[in-house]
């Protein structure tokens, strides 16, 4: 393999890596042509490996990771706190929210 990335989550807590652990494990079995993904998991820490072909290769592999994660903690936000503005039922929610927060 000629190009490689590596990303570390470093998460909240032990709950949220174990639920970004559970949405990505899933996806190691795609295939993401010309790549192969590792995945490791200490305690808040989730690690994604990506090695691939070349760098076209890389960057598709990254790109649908990056998607994976981003949409696993908006997914994790929306469940924890009840919609993507947060706040419980009934609490209005800010015009400008959106399900995918910088983290």
């Amino acid at each position: 393999m000629a190009a490689r990335a590596r990303i570390v989550l470093e998460l909240e807590s032990a709950g949220q890596a174990d639920a970004m652990e559970a949405a990505l494990r899933p996806e190691l079995g795609r295939d993401v042509p010309g790549s192969i993904a590792t995945l490791v998991r200490r305690a808040a820490t989730v690690e994604l490996a990506l090695d691939a072909e070349d760098g076209g290769a890389l960057r598709a592999a990254l790109n649908s990771y990056l998607r994976w994660v981003d949409l696993a903690l908006a997914m994790h936000d929306l469940a924890r706190t009840g919609g993507p503005g947060g706040g419980s039922a009934g609490e209005p929610k800010p015009s400008n929210a959106s399900p995918s927060l910088p983290r």
